[in-house]
């Protein structure tokens, strides 16, 4: 595997409060490079589950996409394999990588599955001895939600949750609205609210992720921040 996407770096994990600790990267729009493409990540976001000893991690891809592109045209791509990975102590440096992978209708998931100093840094190849579930990729019409292992998964099309005004922001970029700033939530109007993105859900019990390191804020003159993994994701293409 090539890795042919750049990279998020975040951080998230073990979240004490949902709304207060929620945490996500978008890059709807990318360059040339991976620009529409399969590889194309939109956005990452990492979250405490309904179930408070949970990890929710959720990747989505090859945004944004028309309703009819869904249902016509994108899908997951069997040659791209994509990746969460999770550094549970502080060193910025994978020690976990949860891996994906579509073959046919199912979306694979292996992993969690530990990473040594050697490996990291460098690309991982799938570890099909550490299989831990599967689930059927939804579509349109039909959802499905798979429960393997104690994880839980879910892979297909969903409303691109991530909120942008893009008209205004092209004013503030221009100066034309400086300096009033954004809009107001009732003037404000969603570029992405009628498009989709392909979207990959797993959310995994923290005791298979290991203690999390002390929250990288708390070095930074803020006080009394719940510990929290490093977490980012990638998407790799066979070569």
């Amino acid at each position: 595997m090539k890795n042919t996407t750049k990279i998020f770096g975040l951080l998230g994990g073990v979240l004490t409060c949902f709304v207060s600790w929620f945490l996500m990267s978008s890059d709807q729009i990318d360059g040339n490079f991976v620009a529409n493409t399969t590889v194309d990540i939109a956005d990452f976001y990492a979250f405490e589950g309904q179930n408070a000893d949970h990890t929710v991690f959720v990747v989505n891809l090859q945004g944004p996409l028309s309703i009819g592109a869904v249902s016509q045209e994108a899908e997951f791509d069997p040659e791209v394999l994509i990746e969460f990975n999770i550094d549970n102590t502080g060193d910025f440096k994978e020690d976990l990588v949860i891996q994906a992978i579509r073959r046919d209708s199912l979306m694979y998931f292996f992993g969690p599955v530990a990473i040594t100093q050697q490996e990291q840094g460098l690309s991982h190849q799938v570890q099909v001895a550490a299989l831990s579930g599967q689930v059927q990729i939804s579509t349109m019409d039909s959802v499905y939600i798979s429960e393997d292992n104690d994880l839980r998964l879910f892979a297909g099309p969903r409303r691109d949750p991530f909120f942008f005004d893009q008209a205004r922001f092209n004013q503030i970029r221009e100066g034309i609205a400086a300096p009033e700033g954004f809009s107001s939530p009732a003037e404000a109007q969603d570029y992405f609210a009628q498009s989709n993105v392909l979207s990959v859900v797993i959310e995994v019990p923290n005791e298979l992720l290991g203690d999390a390191p002390p929250h990288i804020g708390n070095s930074n003159g803020l006080q009394d921040l719940p510990n929290a993994y490093n977490v980012w994701v990638s998407t790799k293409r066979k070569q």
